[in-house]
């Protein structure tokens, strides 16, 4: 199985270079490009959104450069080509190169720790009588993987600092290759991005999003991360005041490791609040129930898991489900491919496999999307998420709806094919189901005794989930600040990405940086989103006000659901997103600023309480 799973890899990735190589023949082919030109000029097209595909396909074609000289045109092909492979490397590097700290004895490394574990062993010098010895006098100890959700749950769950560490600075270290590759990824966009027209490769990024340019993104996340300090600084000195607490030695300091250890402790005193027992209620095929019971209360759309022929699925675990409605017919397939295995990418996305597009009057090409996760568990019965899973899986959830429920003339705005500032805003707004009571109630049931989860437990969960919401909020804003810096002005040769990602940590966090570390060489982000990453807090930002506003008062109701699939997601990016946005909520939910509009943010400030 393991050498027809490579093979079935290596065939993928071969399919998608194909793919791309064709894709470049279309995109740099003239004749198609005056094609769509003189059809945007003549103002023949039937229909708005004909006109708007003219206008969008123009646009793409010459951000890859077809109206340039033939030298010109040459280089950036060049640097298409290099930006695609280095993007590729630097997330094979990630999956390579997963760090590891060796931890003696063994039982520094707690319990609930083991199934990350791999135990060791090394001669003994002169042990101490806490050390483990096997027969042939050798130490005992683990080897403890450093990949993100290990890491996550060792600074979570070890309660001897010096493991914490040990774990933080390795896998805050890896993969070392990628900074190089970083550096050569961020040096091809900003040529290309120069070779096309523009001063930065943000400012090509930007250029046609809601946004419009660095100038709009850059004022705005500033301040947002003024807005959001005075109570992000509260929230340390509480995190800070507790270990001291803890520990008893009045002049420790926090450092970046203890954060996830003592927050956990926090919330667990605060609020009685568990993960382990939280889980016991998210057993997988229950909260893939959960999934077909908002479709259908909102959309009044079942998921039937249908039957998949010899060839079609890529591994055994993946479920096929179709979405029919009793009026309308089948309106698109879901494949679900949620849990880790060996190899597998440690991915949480949505792939459109198939845009929607209308044939004729009578026919229409139904859309088939995948949603790949990788929660843990030894069989797909057993797996039991964290509600931090939950969140995620309702996160991508909404952007499958998006691509299941749009209806477009055209495959080129089926679904989440909008501009990038707008993704999100679905996904982010489908999170907010994984938090309601009155939704968790209907299909979070205990994986032994099969009762719902008490209402108490939601409410403790939500008191978790605010108390250092600011914190949180932060470190969002540093990421894009850090996206938005590297992809800006061309960077110095005296000043290296860590140096960047340090100096931002110490001017908008009040966490220290830990010299030596450079975790953004697996923020996978930077090469999916480069420019782009800001498009999360627009999302959390229009999420908010749209929750408030339309569905908070009655989530589940037919008539939320209409609201959002006639004046939202069947749009997908046939429409212009401020006008979609403001039919939906009223006006109000955007600004404009220094040519182009941001979120209004009043609605998360108030929700977050700051």
């Amino acid at each position: 199985m393991k050498y027809q799973m490579q093979e079935f890899v290596e065939e993928a990735s071969n399919a998608s270079l194909r793919i791309n190589e064709y894709l470049h023949y279309l995109n740099s082919n003239c004749t198609l490009y005056h094609a769509v030109v003189k059809a945007e000029k003549d103002h023949h097209l039937l229909t708005e959104e004909a006109q708007r595909a003219a206008h969008y396909l123009r646009i793409d074609l010459e951000k890859g450069g077809i109206h340039l000289s033939p030298e010109k045109l040459d280089r950036v092909n060049q640097l298409n080509t290099d930006i695609v492979r280095l993007c590729r490397e630097f997330n094979e590097n990630i999956v390579a190169d997963p760090g590891h700290v060796d931890i003696f004895p063994g039982s520094r490394v707690p319990k609930n720790l083991h199934h990350l574990a791999k135990p060791i062993y090394r001669p003994s010098g002169q042990p101490r009588l806490s050390t483990v010895l096997d027969g042939n006098k050798r130490e005992r100890g683990f080897r403890l993987r450093t990949e993100p959700d290990a890491l996550c749950s060792i600074l979570q769950l070890a309660s001897d600092p010096e493991v914490r560490k040990l774990a933080y600075v390795r896998g805050n270290s890896v993969p070392r290759a990628n900074l190089v590759v970083l550096d050569k990824l961020i040096a091809a966009r900003h040529e290309f991005a120069e070779i096309v027209g523009y001063k930065s490769y943000a400012e090509f990024a930007l250029k046609d999003n809601m946004a419009s340019s660095p100038e709009v993104v850059l004022p705005f996340l500033l301040d947002m991360s003024k807005m959001v300090r005075p109570k992000a600084e509260e929230e340390f000195k509480k995190i800070l005041d507790f270990k001291r607490e803890i520990s008893g030695q009045l002049d420790e300091g926090l450092e970046p490791w203890d954060e996830a250890y003592f927050t956990r402790l926090m919330k667990s005193s605060a609020h009685n609040f568990h993960n382990s027992v939280l889980a016991s209620y998210f057993p997988l095929p229950q909260c893939i129930e959960g999934l077909k019971m908002l479709a259908e209360s909102l959309f009044h759309v079942k998921c039937h898991e249908t039957p998949l022929a010899p060839g079609e699925s890529w591994h055994p675990d993946v479920l096929k489900l179709s979405l029919h409605h009793p009026d309308e017919g089948d309106l698109g397939y879901l494949y679900l491919d949620l849990k880790s295995r060996e190899h597998k990418h440690p991915i949480f996305a949505h792939f459109a496999i198939k845009g929607g597009r209308r044939i004729s009057e009578t026919e229409y090409q139904l859309p088939i999307v995948a949603l790949v996760c990788s929660f843990s568990g030894s069989n797909f019965t057993s797996v039991m998420l964290h509600h931090s899973d939950v969140e995620t899986l309702f996160h991508e959830f909404g952007h499958a709806l998006h691509s299941l429920l749009s209806r477009t003339d055209y495959q080129h705005f089926s679904g989440t094919r909008v501009v990038l500032d707008f993704a999100e805003t679905p996904s982010n707004l489908f999170e907010y189901y994984s938090w309601d009571y009155r939704f968790l109630r209907k299909f979070a049931k205990h994986y032994s005794t099969g009762d719902p989860i008490p209402e108490e437990l939601v409410k403790s969960m939500l008191g978790a989930k605010n108390m250092f919401a600011a914190i949180e909020l932060q470190r969002q804003i540093l990421y894009a600040l850090i996206d938005q810096t590297l992809h800006g002005a061309q960077l110095s040769s005296t000043r290296d990405t860590s140096s960047i990602v340090a100096d931002l940590r110490r001017e908008h966090t009040c966490w220290k940086y830990v010299e030596g570390t450079h975790w953004h060489a697996r923020f996978s982000h930077l090469v999916t989103y480069g420019a782009g990453y800001y498009s999360y807090l627009y999302a959390k930002c229009f999420a908010a006000t749209i929750w408030q506003k339309l569905c908070q008062q009655d989530p589940l109701s037919l008539a939320t659901g209409s609201s959002l699939r006639t004046k939202f997601l069947q749009h997908g990016g046939a429409k212009d997103p401020a006008d979609i946005l403001n039919d939906l909520v009223g006006s109000g939910m955007i600004r404009n600023q220094n040519g182009g509009i941001i979120p209004d943010i009043t609605s998360l400030a108030e929700e977050m309480k700051l």
